[in-house]
């Protein structure tokens, strides 16, 4: 299996250097770029084409959010976008998963934590914080009516639950996981795991 593509975004150069030692030692992980403010990481990502980036939020010149926004244009949902920062406000929360960020993790995360949200990236899950996800419990309005059940399913996934664990935690068949996150899909008008999260996070679900 080919080693995870993985570019580092960071304006501080001791951050951006521990953080590409960190991506170089874990196994399955090829750190193939880094940027040290928005504009210079969009160049980077082209010529790369990573499949996940760790992207600082608050940078010189074009910030991570910026970034993140033209990254996103056009419903391009490649690469995942890890927002990793010292920032934990709703503002800075939402405005990144708004933007179309995948994943908020806090730059005191252990290293093990770290390595797993990129991982859990490439898969397609979605990796949020456990202070992000409260500073977002009360947010939004207009939610789609999810129903119990939907509604475990999806608060497991946020938690970066495989649907094998989601069975498990329920006592369910992960046939029936998968169907539950279909109609999870029908109703946030999403694609796939982590876009439903990240919608979900918008609109206060979990």
């Amino acid at each position: 299996m080919s080693p995870v593509r993985t570019v580092v975004v960071d304006d501080h150069p001791v951050v951006r250097d521990g953080l590409v030692a960190m991506l170089a030692g874990a196994d399955g992980l090829e750190v193939v770029g880094t940027a040290g403010d928005g504009a210079e990481a969009l160049e980077v990502i082209a010529r790369s084409e990573p499949e996940v980036v760790l992207m600082d939020l608050r940078m010189p010149g074009t910030s991570g959010v910026e970034a993140i926004r033209a990254l996103r244009a056009g419903g391009r949902s490649a690469p995942r976008i890890l927002v990793l920062t010292t920032y934990d406000t709703d503002r800075d929360i939402r405005g990144a998963l708004e933007a179309g960020a995948d994943g908020f993790l806090l730059k005191d995360a252990r290293r093990e934590d770290v390595i797993r949200a990129v991982y859990d990236l490439a898969a397609g899950r979605a990796v949020l914080a456990p202070a992000a996800l409260a500073a977002l419990a009360g947010s939004g309005g207009g939610r789609p009516a999810l129903s119990t059940r939907e509604a475990q399913v999806l608060r497991l996934v946020a938690e970066g639950c495989t649907n094998r664990a989601v069975a498990s935690r329920l006592g369910i068949g992960e046939a029936t996981v998968k169907t539950h996150l279909m109609h999870v899909y029908e109703k946030l008008g999403v694609g796939d795991r982590a876009s439903a999260v990240r919608t979900a996070w918008e609109l206060g679900l979990v």
